[in-house]
């Protein structure tokens, strides 16, 4: 029997029996864990409002054996909060849609319970951060967390040079198959003519660029979430619930 504490957010909850619930959390250390949470549901309960959706929480969990991640479920027995990033989201239908998407995402890219995702995490607390300050509008936050998750996880876009022979840019066509923008000798069936303004998007929501992103005309954010929606259902194999309910 074992104890282990770590720093992560909630990302979902579950019913369990009358009182408990089942916690997924993506940690610091451990990567994507699930454990029970016993009596949280109660109104009693000491800490069952820290484990919320989005709350960024210290925990502790108490597992049989060595290892934090067994046969059966460990036991979350403590928690503290770091951050209630939920105040400032759930408050409001555009955060509160685009932080579910991105609590639905981390989560598909943590797919496998118990092994360390740092860049993840940090990517997740960063961007739940931003949105529940209102930083910027909730669309383009998401935009922004969705492209550098895929970035993390090994399939970044290519927004300049051309994905398939790496001719410099900038180049017309995109292409979700072929990993981003391409040039016409590249150009594949299925291939798109996107704005150049809506590239221009998604390259500086990739990189950072916050001051050539907030001054982007509505219909070029559109247009860019569209690819980038595109992008994300191609590399994840079927496309993320939540994302039908986010404010474009």
């Amino acid at each position: 029997m074992s104890l282990f504490r770590d720093d992560g957010v909630v990302l979902r909850t579950q019913k369990l029996g009358e009182a408990d619930r089942i916690i997924t959390i993506l940690t610091r250390g451990h990567g994507r864990v699930r454990a029970v949470a016993r009596g949280v549901r109660r109104t009693k309960s000491k800490f069952g409002a820290r484990l919320e959706p989005f709350s960024h929480v210290d925990v502790q969990f108490f597992a049989r054996g060595s290892e934090l991640i067994g046969r059966g479920l460990p036991l979350c027995t403590q928690s503290e909060t770091i951050a209630p990033y939920g105040g400032g989201i759930v408050t409001d239908y555009a955060r509160y849609t685009a932080g579910t998407a991105m609590l639905e995402t981390a989560e598909r890219f943590t797919d496998h319970e118990g092994e360390p995702a740092v860049q993840q995490y940090l990517l997740l607390v960063g961007g739940l951060r931003t949105l529940a300050r209102g930083e910027h509008e909730p669309h383009l936050i998401l935009d922004a967390f969705l492209l550098r998750s895929l970035a993390v996880n090994g399939y970044a876009p290519s927004f300049e040079d051309c994905a398939r022979c790496g001719m410099p840019g900038p180049n017309r066509f995109f292409s979700v198959a072929a990993g981003g923008v391409i040039c016409g000798d590249c150009r594949v069936p299925g291939s798109v003519v996107p704005s150049a303004e809506a590239v221009a998007l998604l390259s500086a929501l990739l990189s950072g660029d916050w001051e050539t992103a907030d001054a982007c005309e509505a219909r070029h954010v559109r247009e860019g979430s569209g690819l980038v929606s595109a992008y994300l259902h191609w590399h994840l194999e079927r496309g993320l619930r939540s994302l039908r309910y986010v404010e474009k």
